[in-house]
C-alpha cells in the first residue's frame, strides 16, 4: 500500500490501473462542454459536477478498505486508520524459574525494563492528503483556497471541499478548454423580447408599448389608453394603440388629434341651396321664402298667401310663386274695354272703337323656376267656341323680346306655349298670346288675347 496524489485512493498497481480506466471512461461531453476527470456535465445547470465514484462503482474498494468520495476522484483507506493509532508492543522479559535441583531457594528480582535499540515513535497518527494534523491529534481539512495552495486558473474560482478543492466558474460563465468563458444567455431565449448580453450576465428589455415584468424577463402590454392620448376615442392594441374619431371628424396626421371634416367640400349636391359646415356635421339652409324640407337638404317654398305672412291689402289679391309672392291689384279694364269678370275685359263689336282690336283680353298669372330646363311646355291655349268653316291661328303677339318662347299648334283648336331658352330670375315676363279666328265663308276675322304674366323665381327650385 502507498499514498497517491489527491483525487486517488490507496490501492495496488493493478487496482489503480482499473480505476484509472474507469475514470477515463466516465468523462462525458455535453453540448460541446468537456469536463475534467471525475466530473460530469449536467445539462440543467450547464455545469460540471463531481461524480460520486463510491456510489457509481460498487467495488471501488475491496477488503477492509473504505471508499471516501473526493471532488474529481475518491480514496480507499483502512477503516481503522484513525480509530486505532499505532503503538509499539511492550517488551516483556521471560520469567526466570528456580532450578529444582538446587538446594537453596532463589527469589528472582523484579524485571528491569530494557531500552530498545531503535528510536521510539512518539506520535503514530497520520493524516491523508488534504488534511493536516492538529495539536489534539485530529486531522483538520486544509483550505487550499485560503492558503492559496490551489492550482486553479486565474479565470476560475477556487471552492474548498473536504480534503481538497475544486475549480469552478462564477455564475454566467462555463468551463471551456480549461478557461471560464462567458455564457451568451441571449442565444437561449432567456428574454421574451429584447436581450443584451453582458459579461457574466444578461439584460432584458421590451419593445415600445411593453414594460418589463418583475421577473425581469417577460414583458406585458402597456395600456396607453389609460393616459388618454387621443382627443376622441382610444382603442388599446397589443403593444400599441389606435385613435378613432367621432362621426364628422377625421384623424389628423399626428394620429391622435381629430379635426373637423368639411362635408360641404365633398359635393355641391349635399344641399339644394347652401351647405354650412358645423363641427362634426353640416346643415343645409334655404333662402328667404323657403324652408328646409323633411329630408334635411331640400328647400320648399313658403306659401305666404296661405300662411298670411304677406303685406297684401284686402283690396288686393295675393299671388304666391316660388320663393316669394306678389299683390295683384283689382282688374282695371282700359277703355274701350269693359270688365266682364274679375280677370277678363271685353271690347264689344258694336263699338266702332273696338274695330281691329282683340275681342277679349283674359288675364292669367303663373310662376316658373329660374333656369328651368328646356324645351318645356308651360301653357296651353284652346278655343272654347267653334264656328262652322272657321279655323284658328295661335301666335305670340308681344312680350317675347328675347325670343325665349314659341307657340306650337297641337290641333285645329289648340296650341301650347313652349319655353325654348332658360330664363334667369328673379324676373317678370308679360306675354300676349293671341288666338286669331278666321272664317272665309262669312268673311270674318277676329282675335282674343290671353295676357300671361310669368313670375320667374330667383332660385331654380
Amino acid at each position: 500500500m502507498h499514498l497517491e496524489g489527491r483525487g486517488f485512493r490507496f490501492c495496488s498497481p493493478s487496482r489503480m490501473l482499473t480505476a484509472l480506466v474507469f475514470i477515463l471512461l466516465c468523462v462525458q461531453p455535453g453540448r460541446g462542454q468537456t469536463c475534467t476527470e471525475g466530473f460530469a456535465y449536467e445539462r440543467r445547470t450547464r455545469q460540471c459536477i463531481d461524480v460520486d465514484e463510491c456510489r457509481t462503482m460498487p467495488d471501488a474498494c475491496r477488503g477492509d478498505m473504505r471508499c471516501v468520495n473526493q471532488n474529481g476522484g475518491y480514496l480507499c483507506i483502512p477503516r481503522n486508520l484513525y480509530n486505532q493509532p499505532y503503538r509499539p508492543d511492550p517488551i516483556v522479559p521471560e520469567p526466570v524459574y528456580p532450578d529444582p535441583s538446587a538446594g537453596d531457594s532463589f527469589v528472582p528480582s523484579p524485571p528491569r525494563s530494557v531500552e530498545p535499540s531503535y528510536p521510539r515513535v512518539i506520535s503514530t497518527a497520520q493524516c491523508i492528503l488534504g488534511y493536516a494534523l492538529a495539536e489534539d491529534g485530529t486531522c483538520n481539512d486544509i483550505d487550499e483556497c485560503e492558503t492559496n495552495s490551489h492550482h486553479c486558473n486565474p479565470t476560475q474560482v477556487c471552492i474548498n471541499t473536504a480534503g481538497g478543492y475544486t475549480c469552478s466558474c462564477t455564475e454566467g460563465y462555463w468551463l471551456l478548454g480549461g478557461q471560464c468563458q462567458d455564457i451568451d444567455e441571449c442565444r437561449y431565449g432567456y428574454c421574451q423580447q429584447l436581450c443584451a448580453n453582458v459579461p457574466g450576465s444578461y439584460s432584458c428589455s421590451c419593445n415600445p408599448g411593453f414594460i418589463l415584468n418583475p421577473d425581469s424577463r417577460t414583458c406585458q402590454d402597456v395600456d396607453e389608453c389609460a393616459d388618454e392620448p387621443c382627443s376622441h376615442g382610444c382603442l388599446n392594441t397589443y403593444g400599441s394603440y389606435m385613435c378613432n374619431c367621432d362621426e364628422g371628424f377625421e384623424l389628423a396626421s399626428d394620429g391622435t388629434t381629430c379635426i373637423d371634416l368639411d362635408e360641404c367640400s365633398f359635393s355641391e349636391f349635399l344641399c339644394q341651396y347652401r351647405c354650412v359646415n358645423i363641427p362634426g356635421s353640416y346643415s343645409c339652409i334655404c333662402p328667404p321664402g323657403y324652408y328646409i324640407y323633411e329630408d334635411g337638404r331640400s328647400c320648399e317654398d313658403i306659401n305666404e298667401c296661405d300662411t298670411g305672412n304677406n303685406t297684401c291689402t284686402t283690396a288686393q289679391v295675393c299671388f304666391n310663386f316660388q320663393g316669394s309672392y306678389t299683390c295683384l291689384n283689382t282688374l282695371q279694364c282700359n277703355p274701350p274695354y269693359v270688365e266682364v269678370s274679375d280677370n277678363q275685359c271685353m271690347c264689344s263689336a258694336e263699338n266702332p272703337a273696338c274695330r281691329d282690336k282683340p275681342f277679349t283680353i283674359l288675364y292669367r298669372h303663373m310662376d316658373m323656376s329660374s333656369g328651368r330646363s328646356v324645351p318645356a311646355d308651360i301653357f296651353q291655349m284652346q278655343a272654347t267656341t267653334r264656328y262652322p268653316g272657321a279655323f284658328y291661328i295661335f301666335q305670340i303677339k308681344s312680350g317675347n323680346d328675347g325670343r325665349e318662347f314659341y307657340m306650337r299648334q297641337t290641333s285645329n283648336v289648340s296650341a301650347t306655349l313652349v319655353l325654348s331658352r332658360p330664363i334667369k330670375g328673379p324676373k317678370k315676363v308679360v306675354l300676349d298670346l293671341e288666338m286669331v279666328t278666321v272664317n272665309n265663308v262669312i268673311n270674318f276675322r277676329g282675335s282674343s288675347i290671353i295676357r300671361l304674366t310669368i313670375f320667374v323665381s330667383e332660385h331654380p327650385f
